[in-house]
């Protein structure tokens, strides 16, 4: 028979891994924040903007 302290820490070990992957599935579901592609007050048509990719 295993020894308790053996039993323990196995089980320890797979509850920590266990957490880690809820915790993993809980942040691919929530996925990014909303923001806005451009901030307030952007102006695609000044000289510094940012080209359009396409």
């Amino acid at each position: 028979m295993v020894s308790f302290t053996q039993r323990t820490w196995r089980r320890r070990n797979l509850r920590d891994s266990k957490l880690g992957r809820d915790k993993k599935k809980l942040r691919e579901r929530i996925g990014t924040p909303k923001f806005p592609v451009h901030p307030e007050g952007y102006d695609s048509q000044a000289p510094d903007a940012k080209k359009s990719q396409g």
